[in-house]
């Protein structure tokens, strides 16, 4: 530089006192407005100081002067790369390279604009030739990985990786998309010695923090997740992506408050984020705030009508507070979205308002396919165990005071511990209840494994050799199928949970009766079924029912009302169902409708509807939760249990059985709606099981009519509880237990899994 004063602004801008060099490159501009040099120099420094609108104004200028510069075609690339002007950026970088083909710095920064506009082919294309150029040009190597991990090429990705840390071992951003790739692929432990690898290069990549908590979610260690989330935040708080992975971790965690706390600070950061509306949403439903849910829900299907799942979520979501708008569109678009292999809804939420097995079927095969496919190396491969008893692991993550230890609780006392050895196998909370106690000291062995993530529970029962996984959750809330997935048992069967299809390959039984999956049925079940004799559903014959004296003015119910109750989830009371409930209602003028209150909304929108057909909403008396003998207790007040399709009544109906109450049932097409109607026919009680909507209402005028039929009835169910199977627990799993036998001795023969009748 032979001019002093620009020597003396370049010294200043060396110096890093870029304000006062700013100044000094100015005065030498006022007297010369075209010094080239002052030009380019200002430009350079306003990029440094992000300053890009100015930067590529200047650096516009000094090209004016001198159009073949190519340090101002780089750096004024770089300005309008920055202003998001990438053709702009781009149609400078091509002037700089007609003059200079052979500079690779700028093909590379090609590449990176051309990817940053979306044209892959384009960038790959530049880094081949940076690369062609320069093929020790590790940061080329790196760019061209990043090109090809956009495209799904994960194994070209990978090579290219590797040559750019040959090139350039503490390449920190190589480590961290070599775990991107390697996560992508499966290879979890891989990608964390490379994150880790990064992060010890770079303790401040937020990015890589990022990518690690992902990973550790994917691989259910959340506390791990929640760490690496947090340290992400404490070096960016307005990092949407990092609130919302920290809102995941701690969702799987249930500390449900400070999850929708991070949830929400996503949205705010990043208001039309869908996956964030999503997974509030869900957190939201998992909570019962289900107009919050719906709200986000709305909000989401108008940014992305075909996110995954989040239709279905919807319709579960109005269900539960009894919002029929739009049900019927709302269903067939569900079903046509399943035909065309559309991962649309959960299989649980399906069985509210579709009795199609074939829909049923598709469903749970979708979700399957998306979330729960087998394990490309299963855990058993064949071997054969030697074992004096016959190992039998039960799955559930409700070992705890919920309705399937109140049926099951009895049957788990009752295995015959000189052929069976039980593991209770409990991923769920503990409540310290007196359910919980009473189950702790049911099984041979009961593991609290809330910790531990499917792969390694999955490793757990296959290096104990268990012989048959009972997996008692399916696809009900907090179910972990994925545990089942890695094949860890010879024999793994699905039972009592989820009534329904899993739709897994790696699923081999499900244990049923002939009511609810009817030979002709069969071909709608991935699993082979074993038909139990009497009925499927186990009964804990221990229960105790309240000494508690309820009166009707206690329950809010009429004194001199005849009583038709249902305490069924609100989900199930389709519109259909109620409909006919209300025509009862007018045809039995002292009747009253007993529902269960599961939601404030829910019970607004019924009386509502009631309204809306004609009916008083007085008429309909809500009653609030209390504990299991109590309620059961409570239940006798009722004449008359009515039950919905297509999901009926199954815990519910035991309890009205078990506390003398009938149950109308109408027998449904799908396992959903067939419980009831198995449970009658185990208690001798076939006269309450209708098969038309018609039969159905005319039976709960007939039965409210003639109160001597129905005593008779009552008599019946009375005297029946004792003797026949329905609450029979020992004679239930002496059935069991010979279905365990018949299928442990196939496998020991070398037979494939098939099914077959007991008894």
């Amino acid at each position: 530089m032979n001019d002093a004063r620009l020597s003396e602004a370049y010294a200043l801008h060396q110096a890093g006192r870029l304000a006062e060099a700013a100044a000094a490159y100015g005065q030498i501009l006022q007297a010369n407005p075209k010094h080239f040099d002052a030009l380019f120099l200002l430009g350079l420094l306003h990029v440094q100081r992000g300053q890009f609108e100015d930067a590529e104004r200047v650096l516009g200028d000094a090209l004016a002067l001198d159009p073949n510069s190519l340090n101002a075609l780089a750096t004024r690339a770089i300005a309008l790369q920055q202003l998001q002007r990438h053709e702009d950026a781009i149609a400078t970088l091509d002037r700089l390279l007609a003059l200079r083909p052979d500079h690779a710095l700028s093909w590379n920064n090609r590449g990176n604009l051309m990817l940053e506009a979306g044209r892959v082919e384009a960038a790959l294309q530049s880094y081949d030739r940076a690369i062609a150029l320069s093929s020790d040009y590790a940061e080329a190597w790196h760019n061209r990985a990043v090109a090809r991990l956009r495209v799904g090429n994960y194994h070209g990705a990978q090579v290219d990786l590797d040559r750019a840390l040959r090139l350039k071992p503490d390449y920190a951003d190589a480590l961290e998309h070599r775990g991107v790739v390697q996560s992508l692929q499966g290879h979890h432990e891989e990608a964390l010695t490379d994150y880790d690898a990064a992060l010890k290069l770079q303790p401040d990549n937020a990015e890589a923090l990022k990518r690690r908590g992902a990973l550790l979610s994917l691989r259910q260690d959340y506390a791990g997740a929640l760490g690496d989330f947090d340290r992400a935040l404490a070096l960016r708080r307005d990092d949407a992506a990092a609130w919302q992975g920290r809102g995941g971790a701690l969702a799987q965690m249930n500390h449900d408050e400070d999850a929708l706390a991070s949830f929400t600070e996503s949205l705010r950061l990043a208001p039309g984020d869908a996956t964030a509306l999503y997974n509030r949403a869900s957190l939201y439903s998992r909570l019962a705030r289900y107009e919050e849910a719906s709200r986000d829900l709305e909000a989401l299907l108008a940014l992305d009508p075909d996110y995954p799942l989040a239709r279905g979520l919807l319709m579960h979501a109005r269900l539960h507070v009894c919002d029929w708008r739009g049900l019927a569109e709302a269903s067939r678009g569900i079903r046509a979205a399943l035909h065309a292999g559309r991962r649309v809804i959960h299989p649980f939420g399906l069985l509210a308002f579709s009795d199609s097995l074939a829909d049923q079927l598709q469903c749970a095969r979708i979700l399957v396919r998306e979330s729960y496919p087998a394990s490309p190396v299963p855990l058993y491969r064949g071997e054969r165990y030697r074992h004096d008893k016959i190992r039998v692991a039960y799955l559930s993550g409700d070992f705890y005071a919920h309705a399937i230890p109140f049926l099951m609780a009895g049957v788990f006392e009752h295995h015959d511990r000189d052929r069976f050895e039980t593991w209770g196998i409990s991923y769920g909370p503990n409540d310290h209840s007196e359910m919980r106690a009473r189950l702790e000291k049911a099984f041979t062995r009961f593991v609290d494994v809330r910790e531990q993530s499917d792969a390694a529970l999955a490793k757990m029962l296959r290096d104990n050799e268990v012989d048959i996984a009972v997996d008692l959750k399916g696809y009900t809330g907090g179910a972990r199928p994925g545990i089942l997935s890695h094949r860890p048992a010879p024999i793994q069967i699905h039972y009592l949970g989820y009534p329904g299809t899993l739709g897994a390959e790696y699923i081999d039984y499900l244990i049923a009766d002939r009511t609810v999956v009817p030979e002709d049925h069969r071909p709608f079940y991935s699993e082979q079924i074993v038909y139990l004799p009497d009925m499927y559903q186990c009964n804990d014959s221990r229960r105790r029912i309240g000494v508690g004296n309820f009166t009707r003015a206690d329950a809010g119910l009429p004194e001199r009302a005849f009583v038709f109750c249902c305490f069924n989830g609100s989900h199930k009371i389709m519109p259909e169902t109620f409909d006919i409930w209300m025509r009862i209602l007018s045809r039995v003028d002292d009747g009253v409708l007993w529902l269960l209150e599961e939601h404030p909304a829910a019970a607004a929108s019924l009386r509502s509807e009631a309204q809306v057909r004609g009916i008083d909403p007085a008429r309909l008396v809500f009653a609030k939760r209390m504990p299991l003998e109590d309620h059961l207790a409570r239940l006798k007040l009722a004449d008359l249990v009515l039950d919905t399709l297509p999901y009926g009544a199954h815990t519910t109906a035991s309890d009205a059985l078990w506390a003398g109450v009938p149950v109308l049932a109408r027998l449904g097409e799908s396992f959903a709606g067939r419980v009831a109607a198995s449970l009658l026919g185990a208690i001798g009680l076939p006269e309450l099981v209708t098969h038309s909507p018609a039969q159905y209402e005319s039976r709960a005028c007939e039965l409210a009519a003639d109160k001597t039929q129905l005593a008779g009835i009552k008599a019946k169910l009375a005297g029946n509880r004792a003797t026949m199977p329905l609450f029979d627990t020992a004679r239930v799993t002496r059935n069991l237990e010979a279905a365990y036998l018949e299928m442990n001795g196939r496998h020991a023969r070398g037979e494939m899994p098939a099914s077959f009748a007991v008894g």
